[in-house]
């Protein structure tokens, strides 16, 4: 089965095709990133009028490096929430032509499930052994979930506020670092030390599987306006600022790791790409003899060819999506609540 893969929720206009759900025959991802740099951050209405304008000829190339035509591909699946809404209605919308003319199937994928599907993909797949839990996190999203088996999540804890990467791009931008402030942060980090200031850690209780950045992002934005910041090097305030964030994502991963007795972890999203989080995290599962998973970097950030991963597995199941497939910003992940409730779009 060739699924066709399309992302479009934020600042990536992005195609692939693969190959039951593992083998990528193809992938192209047109990044809005410079054109966001100088706001600071993603701007709703200039990300969806540039999706517009890619979307087709990202298409295009990705079947030209194919060398397939449209008749060959089997399904096509679009992430459909959460995201911004323009930006989502534009993959949609595309979807939903692709899927009518061909006569193929169309699937709605949560784009948080997609990220964690990134994980399925290559020869390490096959050593993933359900259940796991997985740490998700992204510029939008913190949480902790628990997976029984694909399409099977429970919500262990998430943000109460900013999303980890939403504040590594707040506290780049205090300190006058520019956009986006990840993979400036991780840089500075290398050549700093992680204890010269003490930030504070938001355990939110002993054994809480929640998690709180922003009043982290305050206290760094406090110190770099105090007197003494002028006594310590930015590389010093990003390896502590990290270090705080690092230490928490790892510290409640095991906590969900030994409250549910898994033997395996797996970590998607971008903020993934942060060397200290591999780091800490392969540490922290070799001493407790848990399996570690995460994807390459070209698989944690936002894609096209995890969408088409998710959209096969969820056809496998029986699952399909109708013409009538609408966006939903806030689309929750998948079909378990913290407390086992039905999950439906807010």
């Amino acid at each position: 089965m060739i699924v066709l893969g399309l992302e479009t929720s934020c600042d990536e206009t992005a195609a692939a095709v693969v190959e039951n759900g593992s083998r990528v025959l193809g992938s192209v991802v047109a990044s809005q990133i410079e054109m966001h740099r100088e706001y600071g951050g993603v701007v709703p209405e200039l990300a969806f009028r540039k999706h517009l304008e890619l979307v087709n000829p990202v298409l295009d190339q990705v079947l030209r490096e194919t060398g397939l035509g449209f008749g060959e591909l089997g399904a096509v699946a679009v992430s459909h929430g959460p995201g911004l809404v323009g930006a989502l209605l534009v993959g949609v919308a595309t979807a939903k032509v692709v899927s009518g003319v061909l006569g193929i199937p169309l699937i709605g994928v949560n784009h948080l499930e997609a990220h964690l599907y990134a994980n399925f993909l290559g020869p390490a797949a096959d050593r993933i052994r359900f259940p796991v839990v997985c740490l998700l996190v992204s510029g939008g999203h913190t949480m902790l979930l628990y997976i029984q088996s694909h399409g099977q999540y429970e919500l262990l804890g998430e943000t109460r506020d900013d999303a980890a990467g939403e504040a590594f791009d707040k506290v780049a931008r205090s300190l006058g670092l520019g956009y986006p402030g990840g993979p400036l942060i991780d840089r500075l980090a290398e050549s700093g030390n992680p204890r010269a200031v003490s930030f504070p850690r938001a355990w939110l209780g002993d054994d809480s599987l929640a998690f709180s950045f922003s009043g982290l992002k305050t206290a760094v934005l406090n110190f770099s306006r105090s007197e003494v910041a002028a006594d310590f090097s930015i590389p010093d305030v990003c390896a502590s600022f990290q270090e705080a964030v690092v230490e928490v994502l790892v510290g409640k991963t095991m906590r969900a790791v030994k409250a549910r007795g898994v033997s395996t972890v797996l970590m998607a999203g971008g903020v993934v790409c942060n060397s200290r989080l591999r780091s800490r995290m392969a540490e922290a599962c070799a001493a407790r003899g848990v399996d570690l998973f995460y994807p390459t970097f070209g698989l944690c950030t936002d894609n096209a060819v995890m969408v088409a991963c998710a959209g096969y597995h969820r056809l496998c199941a029986g699952q399909r999506s109708g013409l009538d497939l609408d966006c939903f910003p806030s689309l929750p992940i998948g079909g378990l609540s913290r407390l086992g409730d039905d999950v439906r779009p807010r």
